[in-house]
């Protein structure tokens, strides 16, 4: 990759005046200041209440703090728009992007949480947990108090789809806080930037060891608006358990295949998903094999002992919890949530709008379960196929897990944004067609946008998805206008 300095400058436009960095910082400023009247905020108590600062959720001061919030995340993806430009252009590289990275991201570790209210649910299951109930077979509801009042009303019936870690995680916090739910949220905060450190940490080293870019894994895997907003912003606990499974993968490629396999169960351990990765690491460790034979025993041996290594760690992890084991009959997941990202709400969507012009009442449940059914089973499919065609290279593996992800994520029954940080981190570590990125990156740009501080989406407003789309069609083309053309060979070749 060509030095910042001895790179060729693309054309310069008006956009070469803005300085980025500063722009980033501005940005993340405007939405620490609008998060706290206009983000997921608490219904009772909280740091508005305490500096009698109340006026900032209601009436015009609502209205400030949502236009604050927004502007901020406008201001926030149009930084990396910026970036991005730098980036396909060859004018920086993965040292800047660090830094560029921790000064965008320190105003937002201080915000309030932002774009969902699932941080309430996490900590909820834990006082369960603390408290003696069985988050697997009992919902919020079963336990009132403080952190009751925060939970989402679609959450508080509902048990628990994550791991003993996760549980665990939140028992320790709300028992060290008991009577503190800012210290809770703050506890948790600093445990997001960790994962989201270590997903910084590990994406250029994937990228390098693969033989990809990687100032460009940073930019579209770890300063992506999406992963910035869902895994720091929201604190999702996917940024620790992805944390966990880029680890996992540098260890792996670096010839420490217990290492990795340890690491990605323990992330298996807070957020089942985690599991997607395990075979292609089997896979990392074939590939140094020589000769047919040599490649089947190495297989076979690995996959047993990582498979044994997997059950030992979660059985460890679920008695040191205090668990039960009803994490695994909760893989199946909730079902509540409807929106396009997932395939069978897509497709159950358009049913219902056609098909409500010929049947009243339509039954969209019933479509809505039929086609879930069968997207599993074409989940299960695509899965198999994944691990088995990206089989025969390292590189091969990555590029597997970042398929098997997508697969999952697409015919799930349901998916949100933050899900997709488990594709977005590695998938910029290895070449990709130019239509593949550019659909990556604009569809970056439009889920970023689609989501408001309070977590409340506008994927169903055609008007305001319309615009987005417009705009990311215009900012994609403009970032790959300012690629050199010797990656843009390279895109198209790959």
């Amino acid at each position: 990759m060509a030095s910042p300095s001895t790179a060729p400058a693309p054309p310069r436009t008006g956009f070469d005046r803005i300085n980025h960095t500063r722009l980033g910082i501005i940005a993340s400023m405007l939405m620490f200041v609008g998060s706290f009247g206009g983000g997921a905020i608490r219904h009772r108590g909280g740091l508005l209440e305490a500096l009698h600062w109340e006026f900032l959720a209601y009436g015009h001061g609502a209205g400030f703090s949502n236009i604050t919030f927004w502007v901020g995340t406008a201001l926030f993806v149009g930084a990396w728009f910026l970036l991005g430009r730098r980036v396909v252009a060859g004018q920086t590289n993965a040292a800047e992007l660090t830094r560029t990275l921790c000064w965008w991201v320190l105003p937002l570790v201080f915000a309030a949480p932002m774009m969902s209210r699932d941080i309430y649910s996490y900590l909820m299951q834990g006082a369960l947990l603390r408290d003696g109930f069985d988050p697997y077979t009992q919902g919020a509801s079963a336990n009132p108090g403080d952190l009751l009042f925060e939970v989402s009303h679609d959450w508080r019936n509902t048990t628990t789809p994550y791991g003993p870690l996760h549980l665990w995680i939140g028992k320790i916090i709300t028992t060290i806080f008991p009577g503190s739910i800012a210290a809770q949220i703050a506890v948790f905060k600093i445990l997001s930037v960790l994962g989201f450190a270590t997903i910084a940490w590990s994406v250029p080293r994937i990228a390098t060891m693969i033989g990809g870019d990687p100032a460009f894994a940073l930019w579209l895997g770890v300063l992506n608006p999406v992963m910035v907003f869902h895994l720091i912003g929201g604190m999702h606990n996917e940024a620790i358990m992805v944390g966990l499974v880029s680890v996992g993968l540098v260890a792996a490629l670096r010839g420490r295949f217990f290492l990795g396999v340890l690491l990605i169960a323990i992330g298996m351990s807070l957020k089942a998903t985690a599991a997607i990765a395990l075979p292609f690491v089997v896979w990392i460790v074939v590939a140094r094999a020589t000769g047919r034979a040599q490649k089947l025993k190495t297989f076979c041996f690995y996959a047993i002992a990582g498979a044994i290594e997997t059950i030992a760690v979660l059985a460890v992890v679920t008695w040191l919890s205090g668990a039960s084991w009803g994490w695994i009959e909760a893989l199946t997941g909730n079902s509540k949530v409807i929106n396009p990202l997932a395939l069978p709400s897509l497709i159950a969507g358009i049913a219902a709008s056609v098909g409500g012009l010929f049947i009243e009442p339509f039954p969209y449940n019933a479509v809505l379960a039929v086609v879930r059914a069968i997207c599993m089973i074409a989940m299960v499919i695509g899965l198999v196929v994944c691990w088995w065609i990206f089989r025969k290279t390292q590189r091969d593996a990555i590029k597997g897990t970042t398929a098997a992800y997508t697969v999952a994520f697409i015919f799930n029954a349901v998916t949100l944004p933050w899900y997709y940080a488990s594709v977005l981190s590695i998938l910029g570590t290895f070449k990709m067609q130019r239509p593949l990125r550019s659909f990556v990156i604009g569809a970056s740009f439009v889920v970023a946008m689609a989501f408001t501080g309070s977590g409340n989406h506008q994927l169903y407003n055609p008007v305001w998805m319309t615009i987005l789309v417009l705009i990311a069609w215009y900012m994609t083309r403009e970032i790959h206008r300012c690629a050199r053309p010797k990656d843009q060979g390279q895109a198209q070749e790959s």
